[in-house]
């Protein structure tokens, strides 16, 4: 590549501004955007933040002390039209008073490590413009599905130097740029043209970590992540942590690895559970990031010197259980308060009895309430008989745990389910103290419950049942924003978890009374209760809270056999690797269904497998590239 005009190399002290792109739905800034721009500073002369919509207070205050103006504007335009705002804001004749100008956006983690050495690296070449990664050129086109998509430096990273932003070729590209509308309308007129564009000009420009350094991918940034890191990489794209987990399953990404990684280099994985706990829907989050907790029986990680306060909250309607329970609380590793519904003064008085018989010494106070109704069971024994506790502000955990013996179900499925509930919860003293180390450990975690049931019950494929609307409605009411997951929830269902209170503060801001419940003979899906049930880690998430999943190791080799059959049993009913036939399979079901315009590519790919299947393989790579390949592009949305 050669200059229209000579130039000396860029001098790595010399004078930086920024522009960071920043969207947020909610109008905050979650802490890894300050944490970012903080340690952008020693770089930067001046750092400017736009923001593609309105701010709320907290996300000023953010960012007061690490960014030197913040600009906020109409979300329109993607990051291309916030990029062309603050290029024109700032002006042609200030920008040229600055040596570099990195072009920026809120889609990536970082640093991991240090941005120093990078830095140092590109400032001594002498250049026009640099990324950090690129992605290869791609065939067909992923937007137009003709052609070839050239090779280009992804656009969460931009440097470019006088050289080339004092140039009318500059001028031109930003004074041309059609009006972005859509996605696709940024990677065709920004992120996937602007480096050929300046090329073919004759500007020079290199990736600090080029594609051709990660052979076998066209997108290192996402495919080859962890390699990325181990060379110095400073970034880590968040779509890693939301992106379509069958993906990451055939390309053998690993983010629970991605987060050790991170970590070991000195990155808060709490930056990254924050952010995707607000914006990723848990149970992909949950997958891309391993998070489920197999626990010792051993106490290995659980400081005794600094225990909780800890509130017992249990509904016992059965009260044959209340010892079986008892039982179970007596695993925790220090005193707790025991708060115990019921639906009668007879019951009452039995469940009161064995209590004060037990003196079980880790009960540091007990107190017995009857309901006035059992609409809801256990669910409105928790969020109305036990309202008050929860919402004290007196502890840091709450336990909820309830008598369960699922009578609808065959005994031997209803006491695996019981099992299932209270042994990856309360399992033992050593089991029991090293869950409540996982809060002590983590200060973001807001609640912890076991693995989805799936021996014995048709969870799997469907976990919503008929809940899905009902909770989207209820969401809407709180001001909960987290994305629902697709096909099943990522939430306790059997409805015992321990948790944070501050993690249920959304659950407990609507009043609700018991004729807000179906009746006791109507207990059934769609109710409000087993809404109650499957909203918790949403409601968790929008408040920066991430949810967990702990087994025991019995359980989890119990669940993973029976799951590996299930799923070797499903798989032969398909060709191939299973996982690149569920997009297929969905498709062809809905084409059953109906055949609309969102579904004519199904219909197609119905209609060769059916009537011309030998061409089935030759496209199988196009039907890969189309549904699963992340998006080459500047947002992350």
């Amino acid at each position: 590549m050669t200059s229209p005009i000579p130039r000396s190399a860029f001098p790595s002290a010399g004078r930086r501004v920024i522009f960071y792109l920043l969207f947020d739905p909610r109008g905050q800034v979650d802490d890894y955007i300050p944490y970012k721009l903080s340690r952008l500073r020693p770089f930067a002369e001046t750092i400017i933040v736009i923001s593609n919509g309105p701010l709320v207070e907290q996300g000023r205050e953010a960012l007061a002390d690490v960014a030197d103006e913040v600009w906020e504007r109409e979300n329109v335009g993607l990051d291309v039209g916030g990029y062309r705002f603050a290029l024109d804001k700032f002006g042609r004749a200030r920008l040229a008073e600055y040596d570099e100008v990195i072009l920026m956006n809120y889609t990536w983690f970082g640093p991991v490590g240090d941005f120093a050495p990078m830095f140092e690296r590109m400032g001594s070449q002498e250049l026009d413009y640099w990324g950090m990664t690129d992605h290869a050129e791609f065939t067909p086109h992923p937007i137009t599905l003709e052609g070839t998509m050239p090779s280009h430096i992804q656009s969460h990273w931009i440097a470019v130097r006088r050289s080339l932003f004092t140039s009318p070729q500059w001028a031109e590209y930003w004074d041309t740029m059609p009006e972005i509308l859509t996605y696709s309308d940024s990677i065709l007129h920004h992120e996937s043209r602007f480096t050929s564009h300046f090329e073919d000009l004759g500007f020079r420009y290199r990736v600090a970590f080029p594609h051709e350094d990660y052979p076998g991918t066209a997108h290192p940034a996402f495919d080859r992540a962890q390699q990325l890191l181990d060379d110095g990489c400073p970034a880590l794209k968040r779509r890693v942590f939301f992106h379509d987990p069958l993906y990451l399953d055939r390309e053998g990404v690993v983010g629970r690895w991605l987060l050790d990684s991170v970590e070991a280099q000195g990155y808060p994985r709490q930056l990254v559970l924050q952010n995707m706990s607000r914006h990723a829907p848990p149970k992909i989050l949950n997958t891309n990031a391993s998070m489920l907790e197999i626990l010792p029986e051993r106490e290995a990680d659980y400081d005794r010197s600094a225990p909780f306060r800890i509130a017992a909250t249990v509904h016992i309607y059965y009260e044959d259980m209340t010892d079986e329970l008892l039982d179970r609380l007596a695993s925790l590793p220090s005193e707790y308060d025991l708060y115990v519904t019921t639906t009668s003064q007879e019951k009452a008085d039995v469940i009161s009895a064995r209590i004060a018989d037990r003196a079980d010494p880790g009960i540091r106070r007990s107190e017995v309430r009857v309901l006035p109704s059992n609409r809801g069971r256990d669910l409105s024994g928790f969020f109305i008989g036990c309202r008050d506790v929860v919402t004290s502000g007196e502890y840091d955990i709450v336990v909820k745990v309830h008598s369960k013996k699922t009578v609808q179900q065959g005994s031997a499925v209803g006491t695996l389910f019981k099992r299932q509930q209270l042994e990856n919860l309360l399992g033992s003293p050593g089991y029991t103290a090293n869950l409540l180390g996982l809060f002590q450990a983590e200060p973001g975690l807001g609640v912890v419950f076991p693995p989805t049931v799936h021996i014995g019950f048709p969870t799997l494929g469907g976990a919503w049942f008929t809940n899905k609307e009902p909770t989207a409605a209820l969401c809407e009411r709180l001001g909960i924003t987290v994305p629902l997951d697709d096909i099943s929830p990522l939430a306790p269902l059997g409805a015992m978890f321990i948790a944070r209170p501050e993690a249920l503060r959304l659950l407990f801001q609507e009043e609700i009374s018991y004729e807000d419940y179906q009746p006791e003979t109507e207990h059934g899906d769609g109710s409000l209760a087993h809404v109650q049930e499957r909203i918790v880690p949403y409601a968790a998430g929008e408040l920066g809270y991430h949810s967990r999943t702990v087994a025991t190791a019995e359980y989890a080799a119990i669940s993973h056999t029976f799951l590996e059959y299930k799923l070797d049993q499903m798989s032969s009913t398909v060709q191939g690797y299973a996982i690149d036939e569920v997009h297929t399979v969905r498709e062809r079901d809905a084409i059953a269904r109906r055949i609309t315009t969102a579904t004519r590519l199904g219909f197609v790919k119905f209609y060769i497998g059916q009537f011309h299947p030998g061409l089935t393989d030759r496209l199988r790579p196009l039907y890969r590239r189309l549904r699963g390949r992340p998006a080459p592009g500047a947002e992350d949305r």
